[in-house]
């Protein structure tokens, strides 16, 4: 049976790894003060960041969605892989020894095998590239201008020509023909498994933690009857339309510079990074997808008074012209403006700069032209301007593509621009594209469905346990400030005082249930509070959520001590209400004891009412 990783072990990772920088290279992260980071919540689409990582606390949190979770949930989340998964990666990132409870050791995950055997196929081929079979290989390469130190840069490798030289290569380090099939590495036949690349030259496809994921692979021999690029199958760890390859040396500098170049070819990206365009990214044999945007989405910040900028890179020939329009089509889906950059006499970037050196490729990239203007050039160019005719079908056709601009300054301004080209009035322009509106707001409207609920669908957990929490109420606010402060600053509130407070303060069912188990927790001790409180409502993820919530809330404070000050503010007011309560519950009790004539137990309520008084006294003489 698979052993269990020890609970040390994973302490011990989340202590030596600093989280926002393992999510920072999924998500850029902006600081947002107090220590914490925010940024766009890659679990689901948004425009204004909600997402929080707060290294104090190895803990991220999403406002929106409500996602959060420590350093693994997160890699279980975004990478689909399973909890041991997650901690074998972040081991493997430090180069940390997992050790087993009672000396078993786990079996790996089907992911995990996988990118071991990935590791070590492109290590395999890397250095097959200095064989002599491999001279074409090397001659394609240098002929193309990439010497010996960018082959090694991007780890650009060789697949020998026979039929089982790396499947008897992984065979030998133990992996079994159904994971070389799994990992996408051999396929199967009549004789048994062979080798799936073979007499190619191979380019590595990595992540954003820089795992090999996958494999693209050129031929070179006339007598190859396979494709001309030959990319991994989707596998456990590949998965073609949210893979961008050149991304996890790009990663960073698109971050810093909020510019991504999209080119389209292994050979393409290379060019540019040599050349200094060092944010160019390329897909793997496949077209430019909603996933793709999600992923640079991620690296680009929303900032209106700096804008980000992607900037396409397509063939002119008619394909490409078609890649352009379809990535139109989705520009309004990117953080970012988008452009179209198209190299001189129709080179791609490896040709420009083979052919005419670095400089031209920087230019080029430059030369850029915003592609909504790109689109709507490529719309009217099919029409003969220099006929009456012509220009009102190109106005049509062009007044369909300015339809689509949401920003009334910038429809404005290309309304103009393709007055311009068409000679076509610009008021009657206007008019135009006003129709198109309404005909594509009309259809949307034509096209909006009520759904159907389910017949016997039961109501959610919530409903029937506690119910959500009206932060508009004043009284529940108060209660969740003081929960956040009990949960982030716990050094600050004595257990005397916390088990005063905590016995009558809170009335929201939600919070009652949450304040008993940051109780219980805190009477043990409070360190590493908020990670025992998560554990304790694992059976309960409503609450968990909303704890996670509590303890994600930044604090509305700048630094160290002002969060201090702010803590102290909110226990003391939730002490002087605490007070108020007890006073309430004596004057109830002393009504009784008057109504049932018992002379001696009203005069020692009396008693404490004054006691109470004068603690109340005494506590806003200090706050005040």
């Amino acid at each position: 049976m698979a052993g269990r990783i020890k609970d040390s072990d994973k302490e011990e990772l989340k202590s030596r790894i600093n989280i926002a920088d393992v999510i920072g290279e999924y998500v850029k992260l902006k600081p947002a003060g107090g220590g914490s980071f925010k940024g766009l919540c890659p679990f689901h689409g948004e425009k204004s960041p909600s997402f929080q990582v707060t290294p104090s606390k190895q803990m991220f949190y999403c406002f929106g969605c409500q996602t959060g979770g420590d350093v693994f949930r997160f890699l279980e989340l975004h990478e689909k892989m399973a909890f041991p998964e997650a901690v074998d990666m972040l081991a493997a990132r430090i180069g940390y020894q997992l050790s087993y409870e009672e000396g078993a050791s786990r079996e790996n995950g089907e992911r995990a095998r996988v990118l071991e055997a990935n590791t070590l196929t492109a290590e395999f081929f890397r250095l097959a590239l200095s064989s002599a079979e491999a001279e074409p290989g090397r001659k394609l390469m240098s002929d193309r201008g990439f010497d010996a130190a960018a082959l090694e840069l991007f780890g650009v490798g060789w697949a020998p020509k026979g039929w089982n030289n790396l499947t008897d290569h992984l065979k030998g380090k133990g992996f079994t023909d159904q994971e070389l099939i799994t990992a996408g590495l051999a396929s199967s036949g009549d004789r048994g498994i062979f080798d799936k690349f073979r007499g190619r030259v191979v380019w590595p496809i990595r992540d954003t933690t820089n795992q090999v994921v996958g494999f693209g692979a050129r031929k070179i021999f006339e007598d190859d009857k396979g494709p001309k690029y030959l990319n991994s199958a989707e596998t456990p760890v590949y998965h073609k339309s949210k893979v961008l390859y050149g991304l996890d040396l790009a990663k960073k500098d698109i971050s810093r510079s909020q510019r991504v170049v999209v080119v389209e070819g292994y050979t393409d990206v290379m060019a540019c990074h040599l050349a200094g365009v060092t944010t160019a990214v390329a897909t793997c044999g496949t077209a430019f997808s909603e996933d793709h945007i999600q992923v640079l989405n991620r690296l680009l910040g929303n900032d209106p008074a700096n804008p980000a900028e992607v900037i396409f890179n397509f063939d002119p020939d008619e394909a490409g012209q078609k890649a352009a329009m379809k990535a139109f089509g989705n520009s309004s889906k990117f953080n970012a403006q988008t452009f179209v950059a198209i190299g001189p006499d129709g080179l791609d970037p490896s040709d420009l700069r083979q052919q005419r050196g670095d400089e031209a490729v920087l230019q080029m990239i430059e030369a850029k032209r915003p592609l909504l203007e790109f689109a709507v050039d490529r719309s009217v160019m099919k029409f003969d301007l220099n006929s009456r005719e012509g220009q009102v079908s190109a106005t049509r056709a062009g007044a369909v593509i300015l339809a689509g601009i949401a920003d009334p300054i910038q429809r404005s301004v290309y309304e103009k621009y393709l007055s311009e080209i068409t000679s076509v009035d610009r008021a009657a322009i206007s008019s135009l594209v006003n129709e198109e509106v309404k005909k594509t707001r009309n259809s949307r409207v034509s096209n909006l469905a009520i759904p159907t609920p389910l017949v016997d669908e039961p109501e959610p957990d919530v409903a029937v346990g506690f119910e959500p929490v009206d932060l508009r109420d004043p009284t529940n606010r108060r209660e969740r400030w003081l929960l956040e402060v009990a949960t982030q600053l716990p050094e600050l509130l004595d257990a005397v005082t916390r088990n005063r407070i905590f016995r009558i303060y809170f009335s929201a069912s939600r919070h009652v249930a949450i304040a008993k188990v940051i109780q219980d927790e805190s009477a043990n001790a409070s360190e590493k509070l908020i990670d025992r409180v998560v554990e304790k409502l694992a059976d309960q993820p409503d609450l968990q959520q909303t704890f996670r919530e509590i303890a994600m809330q930044q604090l509305p404070a700048g630094d160290d001590e002002g969060r201090a000050i702010y803590a102290r503010g909110v226990i003391g007011s939730a002490l002087e209400q605490t007070i108020e309560l007890e006073k309430n519950y004596l004057l109830a009790a002393r009504n009784r004891a008057d109504a049932s004539g018992d002379a001696e137990t009203t005069a020692q309520i009396a008693l404490k009412l004054m006691d109470l008084d004068r603690e109340l006294m005494l506590i806003k003489s200090r706050r005040a």
